[in-house]
C-alpha cells in the first residue's frame, strides 16, 4: 500500500472513530435529557362546541430516578403548563425500579407534579416499575392525580355532555383484564342513550387491547415501549419490549379506536437513547 493510499485510509479510520464517540456521546450525554411535544389534531363528528379544542397532554415513562431527576421535572411542568391543558394524563412507569425512594424524594415529586395546571383534572396509572414502590399511591394522590387503576371517571366542562376516561394497571399485576374493565363497562352498557360524548382508555402496555374481550374506546393511550428507545434510519427501534411487539409506533386505528403511545420521557435498563427523542403528546379534540 503506497503512502497515499494509507493516508486515506487512516482519515476513513479516524473519521469513523470519530462518528461513534460523538454518536455515542450525543445519545449517553445529550438526547436522554430533551423534552419535546408531539402534537395531534384527533377530529371528531358532533363533537359537542363545549369540547371543541379540549387538550389532552398526554406523559409517560418519566423512570424517575434514573436520567430524569428534579430538573428534568422542572422542565416538564414549566412546558406542560405552557400548553395550558385541560387534562394530563400519565400512563406509567413514573419511578424507575433502580430507584433509591425515600420519604424525602417522594415529597419532591409530589410537589413539582402537584405544579401541573389543567383546567379539569390529572389522571394517573401505574406502570410495572411503579409496582416496586408503596409511595407511588401517596405521590399521585399527593400531587393532585386521580389514581385511575382499574377505576374511571366522567369529565364535564360547561355543560351537560360528558368524556368518560378509564384506567388500567400495568399487566404486570397479573390481574385479567376483562376483571379489571368490568366497572367501567358495566357503567358505560348501563346507557341506552345520552352516554359520554367520548370515551378514553389509559393502559400502560399497548399490547393489553390484545386481550381485551370488549373494546368501546374511542382513544386508547399507551406507554411502555419508548418507541424503541434506539431507532435506526430505515431500520426503525432497535429494542422492543415485551408488552409492546405488536404495537411500539406513535399511532395505530384498530377497529373504531385511535391508539397513540407514548415516546416517553426517561430511559429504562440503560441511559442511552438515539434518534429517538423523549416526549411527551398534545392531543387536540376538535369538531368535525
Amino acid at each position: 500500500m503506497n503512502k497515499e493510499k494509507h493516508f486515506s485510509f487512516l482519515k476513513l479510520f479516524i473519521t469513523i472513530i470519530l462518528l461513534i464517540i460523538v454518536t455515542l456521546a450525543y445519545g449517553f450525554l445529550i438526547e436522554p435529557t430533551l423534552i419535546t411535544v408531539k402534537e395531534q389534531k384527533i377530529t371528531i363528528t358532533n363533537l359537542p362546541d363545549n369540547f371543541n379544542g379540549f387538550k389532552i397532554v398526554h406523559i409517560s415513562d418519566l423512570h424517575y430516578g434514573r436520567v430524569f431527576n428534579e430538573k428534568s421535572l422542572k422542565k416538564l411542568v414549566q412546558s406542560i403548563n405552557e400548553q395550558e391543558p385541560d387534562i394530563v394524563v400519565l400512563t406509567g412507569d413514573l419511578i424507575d425500579k433502580d430507584t433509591k425512594m425515600t420519604n424525602s424524594l417522594a415529597e419532591k415529586i409530589s410537589n413539582q407534579l402537584n405544579k401541573i395546571d389543567s383546567t379539569t383534572g390529572k389522571y394517573a396509572i401505574s406502570g410495572e416499575d411503579d409496582l416496586k414502590f408503596d409511595e407511588w399511591t401517596n405521590i399521585i394522590t399527593n400531587s393532585g392525580f386521580t389514581n385511575l387503576n382499574n377505576s374511571y371517571d366522567t369529565i364535564y366542562k360547561n355543560g351537560y355532555e360528558s368524556i368518560f376516561i378509564a384506567g388500567l394497571s400495568t399487566n404486570q399485576d397479573k390481574l385479567n383484564v376483562n376483571e379489571k374493565l368490568k366497572a367501567p363497562i358495566e357503567y358505560l352498557n348501563s346507557f341506552e342513550k345520552n352516554g359520554p360524548i367520548y370515551k378514553i382508555l389509559l393502559i400502560h402496555e399497548p399490547d393489553t387491547i390484545n386481550d381485551m374481550s370488549t373494546n368501546p374506546f374511542d382513544l386508547i393511550l399507551a406507554g411502555h415501549s419508548h418507541g424503541g428507545q434506539i431507532r435506526l434510519p430505515l431500520i426503525g427501534p432497535i429494542i422492543i419490549q415485551e408488552g409492546a411487539k405488536k404495537y411500539h409506533e406513535n399511532h395505530y386505528k384498530i377497529e373504531n379506536s385511535d391508539l397513540y403511545i407514548s415516546n416517553g420521557l426517561g430511559v429504562s435498563d440503560f441511559n442511552f437513547r438515539l434518534f429517538n427523542t423523549p416526549s411527551y403528546n398534545l392531543y387536540r379534540l376538535v369538531k368535525k
